[in-house]
């Protein structure tokens, strides 16, 4: 599998078995025994300005983590076979990306995202041909992002956000009114150092969260 990927996911297909929930969670890396299993699908792709992560800006309607950028995905159903399957079936629903059009090359750990109780698992995909796509679940998602990794690479684009309640993390600048910050930005931030494809950024520098949030 790994030699119909790209040369540049050959580093994250190798880490994949061995990465630690630790080194991508270190506050809170195990779920306790009654959190909610869901998946999320981390999905690169060769795009027109080299290669890129499928990202969703959440519906600005939604009661919880409106107007968030995040990873597709979400709750398991009964009848998903496992994680790959969860994350599959609600890329599909939001966004109408297919399974056949995706080569799944890996998952993360298992991580615990405390507020919603959830056990997530991150899957691991390459999109083979990559198109324009549109929300499908417009309920739930509000746009799609097609986001060159090299402009979330770039220090420029990095800084820390902190919460109101005191939480403070990374956070990537992409162009819209809120950024990428959480669950998300804080596996983005660990996958891609952990990788050594990140670039030295100052941490120190933050801005307020928006009021949407």
């Amino acid at each position: 599998m790994v030699d119909q990927l790209p040369d540049w996911l050959h580093p994250l297909a190798e880490l994949a078995g061995s990465v630690r929930a630790e080194q991508l969670a270190p506050r809170f890396p195990h779920p306790p025994p009654d959190a909610r299993p869901a998946a999320v699908l981390i999905c690169f792709a060769d795009g027109q300005d080299g290669p890129e992560l499928l990202l969703t800006q959440r519906a600005a309607t939604l009661r919880n983590h409106a107007g968030q950028i995040s990873f597709p995905g979400g709750a398991s159903d009964p009848d998903d076979a496992d994680a790959v399957a969860t994350a599959l079936r609600e890329a599909q629903e939001e966004v109408g990306i297919d399974a056949d059009e995706l080569l799944v090359f890996g998952t993360l750990p298992t991580l615990w995202l405390p507020p919603s109780n959830f056990a997530v698992t991150c899957v691991l995909a390459y999109w083979l041909k990559p198109r324009t796509l549109e929300p499908v679940s417009t309920a739930e998602v509000g746009s799609i992002l097609h986001h060159p990794i090299h402009l979330l690479i770039d220090p420029a684009n990095r800084f820390s956000v902190v919460h109101p309640t005191g939480w403070r993390g990374p956070a990537f600048e992409v162009g819209s009114e809120v950024p990428l910050w959480g669950f998300t930005a804080g596996v983005i931030s660990r996958l891609f150092a952990a990788l050594g494809w990140e670039q030295p950024w100052d941490d120190n520098v933050t801005r307020p969260l928006p009021e949407i949030l």
